[in-house]
């Protein structure tokens, strides 16, 4: 009896170790996040931003995407004079239950280091009314509660993927960011898609890098 009770001792304080050192490591983890924006970047309504992520499907896109170097792409808006971007995201909810969905999120938040590892930021050359336009587009975009399209299908904005959110705005503003080609290739758990690739926005000539980092 007595040694059952040591050994059930031993095995509770081995548990409390594990715990600790979890908790130890996530904590760690959290104070490690930071933005890779850089810092005193002026950002303007309409600029287009990317980033590289490091998740399954990121690398998943990345491995479809020949000419690219970005999994992710977003807009940025003027939120009540303050400047936020706006993206179509699956995997990072804000709270339980929050659903894959269209977001609204500081620049900073956007490019934390936990989602991001290189960004860029790009503009239309030569002209502020249409991105003006294309970034009020997507607020009303996000503020419908627009879900993520997980079928990642351009031709129905109900739901919308990232690269169809910032298309469809610029295209609304009288901009073409692509053409009619989409890609074809598979996501872990979703099978063949067809859909645009950050690439093809990000390789535009109309649009000029702002920063990249």
């Amino acid at each position: 009896m007595w040694n059952c009770l040591r050994g059930c001792a031993r095995f509770s304080s081995y548990v409390a170790i594990v715990v600790i050192a979890v908790i130890a490591l996530a904590s760690c983890g959290r104070k490690d996040a930071r933005s890779i924006l850089p810092d005193g970047l002026k950002l303007r309504e309409g600029d287009i931003v990317f980033r590289r992520g490091n998740g399954l499907t990121s690398r998943a896109v990345l491995a479809a995407d020949r000419h690219g170097q970005y999994s992710h792409v977003g807009m940025v808006v003027d939120s009540c004079g303050v400047m936020m971007v706006v993206h179509a995201v699956p995997g990072e909810p804000d709270y339980e239950g929050d659903p894959d969905r269209v977001k609204m999120e500081t620049p900073e938040k956007f490019f934390i280091s936990l989602n991001a590892d290189i960004g860029e930021v790009k503009r239309l050359r030569g002209d502020t009314v249409a991105p003006a336009v294309a970034a009020r587009e997507a607020v009303e975009i996000y503020r419908r509660g627009t879900l993520f399209d997980h079928d990642y299908d351009d031709s129905d904005t109900s739901r919308m993927y990232c690269c169809e959110l910032v298309m469809h705005a610029y295209a609304r503003a009288g901009i073409p960011l692509v053409g009619t080609f989409r890609h074809e290739f598979r996501l872990p758990g979703l099978g063949l898609i067809r859909c645009v690739l950050p690439s093809d926005i990000c390789n535009n000539g109309r649009l000029a890098t702002v920063a990249a980092f």
